[in-house]
């Protein structure tokens, strides 16, 4: 078994966190996923059966999460 651990702090955990929930519930062949949040920290932590699994699985997180970031780039307002 791998295991991986993406961490997000500050202000980007609070709009993450619900962003991305709803990709953590979607089924990606041979990993789990889960999402705890506390104290300004988000943490996903994956677990794959092989390293092919475990690729995917932080590429297709990882792209959300740039998605998210780049989202928020672009709607705050800026003086």
């Amino acid at each position: 078994m791998l295991k991986a651990t993406l961490r997000i702090d500050g202000d980007d955990a609070d709009i993450t966190v619900p962003t991305i929930s709803p990709d953590l519930e979607r089924e990606l062949p041979r990993t789990e996923s889960r999402i705890s949040y506390g104290d300004g920290c988000a943490e996903i932590e994956i677990t794959a059966t092989d390293t092919t699994a475990m690729r995917a699985a932080l590429n297709s997180y990882l792209e959300c999460i740039r998605i998210i970031e780049n989202i928020g780039n672009i709607t705050r307002v800026r003086p």
